[in-house]
């Protein structure tokens, strides 16, 4: 359902087209329904009822709320706005040209009329099943008059005295009753009237009634209906006469009607048909008080009607008409009433169903009071008593929709959060089309939220893609999108104490979390710039908690063709912008330094793990065995000399690569250099960078000298240690000013130490042979 209607709504997107929109939903809820009865069907075993399940229901519910909104709202914005000012009519003759005239005014009567023959329609769909047991009959009451005719000669004759009159007031006049089972096939009768006059089949009940052969009572029902004498308007022919229509004595029928409604001689059914034709609550209330809230609404409205055209034809036509009793017109209710009436019902099944969901939305929507009923819909969104299943959630959205397409003012903030509500159900299906659909109807903030929870979720890189070409397609703005996602990623603090790294150098969940979301950086040529300022930071936390494994991790997410996108974006160096340029340049210090980490672990596996060992001594007996072991000790002085020429090289590769952190181009490593571009003093990013910035060189090259340090030592390059001394007290680069005093008096004296080795071994105590070179 969620994909059937995204595809309408978005094949009618203009306010023209709404309605078309609306019976395509119809449709489609209609062939669901189908669907799952069908189905349902197929599954039940034989001989058991079927009973629907609560989403069956509300789907059910929800397509005639939608086929209510047509109707109303096609009258309100099309027809209300056609009508033009409609003179008063004068007094006339014609009771039909009064009401016409009334309905073509009055947008309430017409309203009410539409609830109506809704009410009616449902009910029809509800009841397709149509019984026919009083087809192929002749006369009425069949078996009274066959034991009338044939006395004491029926099989299954009655034991009470009947009547002995056959015509229809025979019953009551003489106060006999009917064979037995005449009087069920009555009942039968006048249920099956009722149950077609509530399903608005007037023509069907009366041909029941003709069937049945009882004519008078088809007649019955035909009294209520509007006169009309065509031959006194305009220039008729006076030569030809046209037929009048209804019934000219329409206030002595509803009199009596009225009558027959309250007379305790007749059958609830028959009153409550009588009573639902001539405008007589009671007596239908009698009948549906055991039914449902459609039902009791159905009566009431149509009483509503039946008292407003007979005040108009009353008060326009030039006839004197019967009084109608003061019940009649007391009945009189405004829409606010009758829901007031049903929602305190002494009937609890109908008072418990007036706070359904469907109902609350139906009778807003019929009281066309849209902001009441958002503010009810904001307290289901907030509260605990109304569990709001997605299937509701679903229409409730397109139902905003619907109102904004239309024009329809009203809370937007509840609508927007009914949105909201309902793309986070989408969110947990993972369909990224309808994410983005229905987040691009939200306001800016919440696309922002909630679309960056929703990229969340996705890991794959091919739904990555798919998720931001949505985005792209259906407006969203996709780079703020992914800047906030990776920055709130990367803001996320574990619930557990894992500031330090682990000893195995394994990262954390959270740690994997942080470096993949980094990836939604990296799909657009243009946001290149973006990922690397968003690396850098992330590098930065994670070589402050002295997690080199994460940090380079995080240094392969970006692709090798970065640099070249970004100068091919910006077309020149000076163009670049100053946010870039730092960038880039952060890049390559965090390059250099990863580069010098590596060639140390590297050089440490090799120096003691790759040194060969010595051959065990063992006694030698024979010569054999003589000429075995020189062949080892052989071996093995190869070994160490392809070993010590190999960490040779190796040192001094290792070497050039920690040097390369210490000697970092122009101003050092991880600082920046001087440029015209303008900064932002005042950006709180910046502020921290620069902190982190110069908290990492006093973290790192400390660590670099160190490693230094203990290459020379442990290759026997004391010589270097003094060259090193040179360069941490070097001016132009001041590295001596990130050391702690304790750790670089340290540092002086590991340095010393080489110096005192160097002269113990008679050389130069000073410069060393480096020196020299």
């Amino acid at each position: 359902m969620c994909e059937e209607f995204l595809h309408v709504v978005q094949r009618h997107k203009n306010a023209t087209d709404v309605f078309e929109a609306i019976d395509e939903l119809i449709k489609s809820l209609d062939e669901t329904l189908v669907q799952i009865n069908n189905a349902a069907k197929q599954l039940l075993p034989a001989g058991r009822e079927r009973h629907l399940h609560a989403e069956e229901m509300w789907l059910n519910a929800e397509r005639d709320t939608w086929r209510l909104m047509v109707c109303l709202y096609r009258d309100r914005m099309v027809t209300q706005k056609q009508d033009s000012e409609m003179d008063d009519l004068p007094l006339v003759n014609s009771e039909q040209t009064i009401i016409t005239h009334l309905y073509g005014g009055n947008a309430n009567l017409r309203e009410y009329q539409m609830i109506v023959d809704w009410l009616e329609q449902m009910t029809l769909h509800q009841n397709q099943a149509d019984l026919n047991h009083y087809m192929a009959r002749t006369v009425e009451w069949e078996n009274t008059l066959h034991q009338l005719l044939e006395v004491g000669q029926t099989a299954f004759g009655s034991g009470r005295p009947l009547v002995k009159s056959l015509d229809p007031d025979a019953p009551i006049r003489e106060k006999r009753p009917l064979h037995d089972l005449d009087v069920e096939d009555q009942m039968q009768l006048a249920k099956q009237v009722f149950l077609d006059i509530r399903q608005g089949r007037l023509k069907e009940a009366q041909i029941k009634c003709e069937n049945y052969g009882q004519a008078w009572k088809a007649a019955l029902l035909e009294g209520w209906r509007l006169h009309h004498d065509p031959n006194y308007e305009g220039e008729n022919d006076f030569a030809t006469r046209e037929s009048i229509e209804g019934n000219p004595r329409r206030d002595l029928w509803k009199k009596f009607a009225w009558q027959m409604a309250e007379s305790r001689m007749l059958d609830p059914y028959t009153k409550a048909t009588i009573g639902s034709l001539c405008g007589h609550l009671d007596s239908m209330v009698e009948v549906l008080s055991e039914h449902s809230w459609n039902d009791m609404l159905w009566a009431y409205v149509k009483i509503q009607i039946d008292i407003r055209v007979e005040s108009e034809i009353r008060s326009h036509c030039i006839k004197s008409y019967l009084p109608m009793p003061d019940r009649y017109w007391n009945g009189k209710k405004s829409l606010e009433q009758i829901f007031d009436a049903l929602e305190a019902h002494k009937n609890v099944r109908i008072c418990t169903a007036a706070k359904d969901v469907d109902k609350v939305i139906q009778k807003y929507i019929m009281l066309d009071d849209i902001p009441e009923l958002m503010r009810i819909v904001d307290g289901w969104l907030e509260g605990t008593e109304v569990v709001l299943i997605p299937q509701m959630l679903r229409f409730l959205t397109h139902f905003v929709m619907f109102l904004r397409q239309i024009g329809k003012t009203f809370q937007e903030d509840v609508g927007d959060r009914v949105i909201k509500r309902y793309v986070e159900y989408l969110i947990t299906l993972g369909a990224s089309h309808m994410v983005a659909f229905y987040t691009a109807a939200l306001p800016p903030n919440m696309q922002l939220l909630l679309y960056s929870r929703f990229l969340d979720t996705v890991t794959d890189s091919l739904q990555r893609k798919q998720a931001l070409e949505d985005a792209y397609n259906f407006g969203l703005d996709v780079p703020t999108i992914t800047v906030y996602t990776v920055e709130r990623c990367r803001m996320t603090e574990s619930e557990t104490d894992d500031s330090a790294p682990t000893a195995s150098g394994t990262l954390t969940e959270l740690d994997e979390r942080k470096i993949l979301s980094l990836e939604w950086l990296t799909f657009y040529p243009e946001q290149r710039g973006e990922l690397l300022w968003q690396t850098n930071t992330l590098i930065r936390y994670f070589l402050a908690r002295r997690s080199i494994e994460a940090a380079r991790k995080t240094f392969a997410v970006i692709p090798a063709d970065t640099m070249e996108l970004i100068f091919t974006h910006y077309g020149s160096k000076d163009d670049i912008p100053c946010r870039e340029e730092v960038s880039i340049r952060e890049y390559l210090c965090y390059q250099t330094y990863l580069a010098a980490i590596q060639g140390y672990n590297d050089w440490s596996h090799l120096f003691y793990n790759g040194r060969p060992k010595p051959p065990a001594v063992v006694k030698i007996s024979n010569f054999t065995e003589r000429v075995t072991s020189e062949h080892r000790e052989e071996t093995y002085r190869k070994e160490l000399a392809n070993w010590e020429e190999r960490i040779g090289e190796v040192t001094t590769l290792t070497r050039d690569l920690l040097y390369n952190v210490l000697l970092f181009p122009e101003a050092g490593w991880l600082v920046d250099t001087d440029t015209m571009k303008p900064v932002p003093d005042d950006d709180e990013d910046w502020l921290n960078r620069a902190v982190q910035m110069e908290n990492l060189r006093k973290l790192c090259i400390p660590e670099i000298v160190l490693l230094l340090h203990q290459l020379h030592t442990l290759t026997d390059r004391h010589g270097e240690n003094l060259l090193l001394a040179d360069v941490l007290s070097s001016e132009s680069r001041k590295l001596y000013s990130v050391f702690p005093k304790h750790k670089l008096a340290e540092t002086l004296t590991k340095i010393a130490e080489s110096s005192l080795t160097l002269m113990n071994n008679r050389k130069d105590p000073f410069v060393g042979d480096g020196a020299k070179k």
